[in-house]
């Protein structure tokens, strides 16, 4: 992982303007003496994890530990956010299959078998419940073992 060091508030923020960055790290008694130029980064960061340490008390090897527990922290976060969006958008489908799949199927029980109509619910229908096969558990199986 590439470091980049800036030595004041303007040089930082020059940095922070030309590229992202995964973690932005300030020294601690720089954001005591000078909370203006702590914000001015921070609001600049972008999705850059912000760290506060205290560069005086903590070693290079602290220092490391802390970025990439930050970073470690990030990676699952992110993850279970995916997932958790993922989750919401599979529910979401379901549902909308389900209702397509009810309303075809209670149109064709109320229309004629042989009318054009009915031809076109009765392909909806078969559609619809091909698409609640696949997204079932089982369907994720035997999809996964076809291809």
């Amino acid at each position: 992982m590439a470091v980049e060091v800036a030595e004041s508030r303007k040089s930082a923020l020059a940095l922070l303007r030309r590229r992202e960055f995964a973690a932005v790290v300030v020294d601690e008694s720089m954001a005591e003496c000078d909370p203006s130029a702590a914000e001015a980064i921070w609001a600049h960061a972008g999705l850059a994890i912000p760290l506060q340490l205290n560069f005086a008390l903590a070693g290079s090897n602290r220092l490391i530990r802390e970025i990439r527990a930050a970073l470690h922290r990030r990676e699952r976060e992110q993850m279970l956010a995916q997932r958790a969006a993922a989750s919401v958008f599979e529910m979401e489908l379901k549902s909308t299959v389900a209702g397509l799949l009810l309303h075809s199927q209670l149109a064709l029980s109320r229309s004629e078998a042989s009318s054009p109509v009915a031809e076109k619910l009765r392909v909806v229908a078969d559609l619809a419940g091909s698409l609640r096969r696949q997204l079932s558990p089982a369907g994720h199986a035997e999809n996964g073992a076809a291809g």
